[in-house]
């Protein structure tokens, strides 16, 4: 079962890549245009995480490009793993066969090693100091 955590993750890699999370109903689209914001996700981006996770209209919002609503990610029938080919976070379901196709599919220019890759916030003092930790252990 895919946490919330992990849909989090999934939606925040893709919205830097420029895909939108759709009703299926129609109406408006959402999509964050600033997604990290220094060491945390940005204020736009949990708003919309808000929206999609608290609206009732949570059973109708999917991302572009694919089959599945973030309600069902939220169900034992779903996990977050790697596409294999972009190793961008992808919903597969926990039993039986994967899904047809990696929303990387209707990115032209994706995947892309000359850009950097969509990433999670990175709490910097936290980074440091691990790095510092390591050195440390290393010298003696």
């Amino acid at each position: 079962m895919a946490s919330k955590q992990e849909v989090k993750k999934y939606l925040a890699h893709w919205f830097q890549l420029g895909m939108v999370v759709v009703p299926s109903r129609g109406g408006i689209t959402l999509s964050p245009k600033i997604v990290i914001a220094g060491g945390k996700y940005s204020k736009e981006f949990e708003q919309c995480w808000q929206q999609v996770i608290s609206s009732p209209r949570t059973k109708d919002y999917y991302l572009e490009g694919t089959d599945q609503t973030i309600n069902e990610l939220l169900t034992p029938a779903w996990e977050i793993v790697e596409c294999s080919r972009c190793n961008m976070p992808i919903a597969m379901h926990s039993k039986g066969m994967p899904t047809e196709i990696c929303p990387c599919h209707y990115l032209k220019t994706w995947p892309n090693t000359d850009v950097p890759s969509p990433r999670c916030p990175v709490d910097s003092r936290v980074h440091l100091q691990y790095i510092c930790n390591r050195l440390v252990t290393k010298i003696m």
